[in-house]
């Protein structure tokens, strides 16, 4: 497999329409909140929205790949986003662009879940783990370049111009589906879409103890990240006293590390198997979430150890999340929209329950981030300490 082929790179774009949607628009919040007179906590729910909306968005895009097709639910799914960001630019009250918001995320949503798919349909698990890590690298300049853009449009031409450029970053991927991407799914044989059927179909992934376990560890993972995600502003800005014009800095410096392990991942596959790469990997956000806890606890965190640590968990993500997905996938050929809709709705389930336990649990400390860090790191690498089970063939 080339290493950038250009369905790759169409994939990674639609991939990254979901970190985009995120990522950009969090140096807007004080603007968005002074023009539209809604206070701060106001403004995050427009980000715990978006977080719903991809984890209920995803559930439903996995049937319909599987029974239509990878194409049908793309063109539904960006249409649905492009609509949403132009309604976004011309909303005049903070519920409006909450609801938005959650219709922006089922939209986009659409490509996370049949990039998974069609990854599936064309690769073997190796050449998966592969891919998946070519994805985090288109995927992850997302969280280096979208806050420092969105920080330059926002100062220029104002908060609502980031919902613009989101549109035609949607429409830019919209025409390349139509002319370049090609159906790797065969529907012939497809059964009809039924909700039974569909509810059978993902009981019988959630009994499937393989296929949990890589996903979960995943999610549990992706969970501190979106914690690190919705806490770090805070901790950096507020208690270390960080310029906020700094912070997409040392945001973009975990990003790098971020991509820079996950292509280290990628030459690993050829000489290592990708259980072994994930279960060295687990060690490290394990050690730093409770090392930063630790720390914190005994009144010795300071900024360069908080930074060292969140660093360490950040960068690990290139070694777990292409691995855990590639290792849950590899035996659901037959329902793969449906498998990659279940990983991605309990990952971001994981994500929105995250950012919502940093809203609830304020104490003006670094302490409940870090606490996120460690129970997650640990408990990933404790999910997957367990024994694998029989592995259910789909």
């Amino acid at each position: 497999m080339r290493y950038f082929p250009p369905w790759l790179l169409l994939l990674g774009a639609l991939t990254a329409l979901g970190p985009l949607s995120i990522d950009m628009y969090l140096p807007s919040f004080p603007a968005i909140s002074h023009s539209l007179g809604a206070s701060p906590g106001s403004v995050q729910l427009t980000l715990a929205s978006f977080f719903i909306g991809l984890a209920i968005g995803q559930a439903i895009y996995g049937p319909f790949s599987d029974r239509f097709g990878r194409k049908p639910p793309l063109y539904f799914g960006l249409v649905i986003y492009i609509l949403a960001s132009i309604g976004c630019v011309f909303v005049t009250h903070i519920d409006q662009l909450i609801a938005l918001r959650f219709l922006q995320a089922l939209g986009g949503c659409a490509g996370m879940v049949v990039s998974r798919a069609v990854v599936r349909d064309r690769c073997n698990v190796q050449e998966m783990a592969k891919a998946f890590s070519t994805l985090m690298l288109i995927m992850g300049l997302a969280p280096i370049l979208a806050p420092i853009v969105g920080g330059w449009v926002v100062t220029t031409l104002g908060w609502r111009a980031i919902f613009a450029f989101q549109m035609l970053f949607a429409l830019a991927c919209l025409i390349n589906v139509h002319f370049f991407f090609k159906e790797t799914h065969n529907t012939q044989h497809s059964p009809a879409l039924e909700l039974g059927k569909v509810l059978k179909g993902y009981a019988a992934l959630i009994r499937d103890k393989a296929f949990m376990r890589h996903t979960l560890t995943g999610s549990l993972i992706m969970g501190g990240f979106f914690g690190y995600i919705a806490g770090s502003p805070y901790i950096i800005i507020e208690l270390f006293g960080v310029p906020a014009e700094h912070f997409g800095w040392i945001f973009g410096s975990n990003a790098a590390g971020f991509i820079i392990s996950s292509q280290f991942n990628a030459r690993a596959l050829k000489n290592h198997s990708t259980a072994n790469l994930l279960r060295h990997a687990l060690y490290l956000p394990a050690l730093s979430g409770l090392s930063l806890f630790a720390l914190q606890i005994f009144g010795l965190l300071n900024f360069p150890l908080l930074l060292l640590g969140l660093f360490v968990f950040i960068t690990s993500m290139g070694f777990i999340t292409p691995n855990t997905s590639a290792m849950a996938l590899q035996y659901q050929s037959k329902q793969a929209g449906l498998a990659s809709a279940l990983l991605g709705t309990l990952q971001f389930g994981c994500a929105t329950l995250a950012g919502l336990l940093m809203g609830l649990w304020h104490d003006n400390s670094a302490l409940p981030l870090l606490t996120l860090l460690a129970a997650c790191g640990t408990g990933a690498w404790l999910l997957n300490r367990t024994e694998p089970a029989a592995v259910v063939k789909a």
